[in-house]
């Protein structure tokens, strides 16, 4: 239990992890919640994408996908990424974006339904789910010729009917932070004959995620929340080897057969081959510059993983929201707030959110004062409140930033200051 500052203090001095801090870019004075939208700087990574810049490309120019290995940068970070998520090596292809790979692997899912069952009309998610994963999900539904079903969370299982045909789920909510229990919620719906789809966002490098062990069926996740990566980092796409087996044997394909995805990209053949496994999914020529960007951010992990890796930071995370909503709780009391993340530690992921009817000025007065969340607005009218939302990456988030976040948006709610008219004027991302 921390009790006092000074106790926050100490147990940053006695935390195995602190040194990793070091390996981030911090602005003095600004306590950094919003990892979970975009995470910090790597410090390696300014001379690594400089020396991708200048040596690689400048003096290499395109002889560098092979002598600098620009070729096997796709399967090499996916492998990383593995790693954090509980894949095997050779199951996970780095590139294109979020949006990108999962209409990839919904439409897939989508077409080994239609082959099996085609009786199963229903593309199931939960109505809270990331809207980008929903916009995908629509277009997937309407070129596969089936119905998007949304539900709350809580009706999942009674929805898992007979003509369900994919299953699309974010491990970890975007707006409260609770998470599905992966490897239960799998069971229930190959029990009902359904594939699942996991967007990993929010868990990949937070969390432990085991996609093996939960038999799940295909799964994406972004690399510029706890990975690291940078602002519009490449996404990852997973595929269990018995789906890429299986699309290797039957011909069935993912829809975008760009030409890297070729089983002999370089024989330019005007004929499509898919290439085999993970392969398959890969579209366009990924973003090098941005691929550098990704492996450093990647590489702190593994200095992580001295330390305990993702079993040691999922320790940290659930100390660090613990400790925060405990102070905001005590200091906040009676000052509008409402905890909208899950009390109990198992049940959320590495942020904590709290609803605020004037979640936006008290946003703007709290970042002004160097405390950086974000704000996700709800629709009150159908019952969904305006969030504070605050994220702990365990890689630099040190419990005194918790301590010290906490009394400073006491001390905005308590002094009014968010009633400020700037605090209400509106920018373009929020």
């Amino acid at each position: 239990m921390i009790a006092t500052r000074e106790q926050a203090l100490a147990r940053d001095s006695a935390d195995p992890l602190a040194p990793l801090r070091a390996e981030f870019t911090l602005p003095e004075g600004v306590i950094y919640l919003d990892g979970n939208s975009l995470g910090a700087l790597p410090r390696r990574t300014a001379a690594r994408v400089q020396q991708t810049i200048v040596g690689e490309w400048g003096e290499g120019l395109i002889r560098s996908w092979n002598s600098a290995g620009w070729i096997d940068l796709s399967r090499e970070i996916g492998d990383r990424i593995a790693t954090l998520v509980g894949a095997a090596p050779g199951e996970t292809s780095t590139g294109d974006s979020t949006s990108v790979n999962l209409f990839k692997a919904l439409s897939a899912a989508a077409a080994m339904q239609r082959a099996d069952a085609p009786a199963r009309t229903t593309l199931l998610s939960e109505r809270s789910n990331f809207p980008t994963d929903l916009y995908i999900a629509e277009s997937v539904a309407i070129a596969a010729g089936l119905k998007l079903r949304l539900v709350d969370a809580a009706d999942l299982a009674d929805h898992l009917t007979r003509d369900v045909a994919v299953l699309m789920l974010t491990h970890v909510n975007y707006r409260s932070g609770r998470i599905h229990d992966m490897a239960e919620v799998t069971r229930m719906a190959h029990a009902a004959g359904a594939l699942t789809v996991w967007d990993l966002a929010h868990s990949a490098g937070a969390v432990p995620v085991d996609l093996h062990g939960a038999g799940a069926d295909f799964a994406v996740g972004c690399g510029y929340k706890y990975l690291n990566g940078g602002p519009g980092a490449p996404a990852f796409v997973w595929a269990h080897p018995r789906h890429t087996a299986r699309m290797d044997r039957e011909g069935l394909r993912q829809p975008l057969s760009g030409w890297l995805g070729h089983a002999a990209p370089f024989e330019f053949a005007p004929a499509y081959r898919p290439a085999a496994g993970i392969g398959r999914f890969v579209c366009g020529t990924p973003p090098i510059v941005a691929m550098r960007a990704l492996q450093c951010g990647l590489e702190v992990f593994a200095e992580a993983e001295a330390q305990g890796g993702m079993g040691a930071l999922r320790d940290k995370s659930i100390a660090l929201t613990s400790l925060f909503i405990e102070r905001v709780e005590s200091a906040c009391a009676g000052l509008g707030l409402t905890l909208a993340s899950p009390r109990a530690p198992a049940e959320r992921g590495s942020q904590v959110s709290f609803a605020h009817a004037e979640g936006y000025p008290v946003m703007q007065a709290l970042i002004e004062r160097g405390v950086v969340g974000d704000f996700r607005a709800g629709q009150p009218e159908n019952g969904e409140d305006h969030l504070l939302r605050f994220g702990f990456t365990p890689l630099y988030t040190r419990f005194v930033d918790a301590w010290d976040a906490a009394a400073v948006l006491a001390e905005v709610l308590a002094s009014e200051s968010w009633r400020e008219a700037r605090f209400a004027q509106r920018a373009a991302v929020t």
